[in-house]
């Protein structure tokens, strides 16, 4: 684990989405899958790696997206589900590749910060 430890005593659901599940969201969710933490990820669009459902979305006590869109489109398509959820956008911008040094320390500059809570 890294320097930074990170408390997750109550099992925490995060969820981490983005559009293809692919690189960005699939990083997230290695990463801190590795560190112990209860996370999935998915992605907005319908040939998404692994699509986002209703059951994902029921599942999370957090979501973190990577960009306003992913939020507008958890929105849009999962409105009653999601109305109770915290959903934080990290702006974390579609140029990455799987598990890239670049994306991993983005994540965890931006995605920490709520995983320590």
């Amino acid at each position: 684990m890294r320097e930074r430890e990170h408390k997750n005593p109550d099992g925490q659901r995060i969820l981490f989405v983005c559009r293809h599940n692919e690189m960005r969201s699939s990083t997230a969710e290695t990463v801190y899958k590795a560190e112990g933490l209860n996370v999935r990820s998915a992605g907005t669009s319908k040939g998404a790696r692994v699509p986002l459902t209703e059951e994902l979305i029921n599942w999370a006590d957090l979501i973190l997206v990577m960009e306003e869109k992913h939020r507008v489109a958890i929105e849009t398509h999962f409105g009653n589900e999601a109305a109770q959820k915290k959903i934080i956008v990290l702006n974390i911008p579609d140029n990455f590749y799987y598990m890239e040094p670049g994306l991993v320390s983005m994540i965890r500059e931006r995605a920490d910060p709520y995983l320590q809570q």
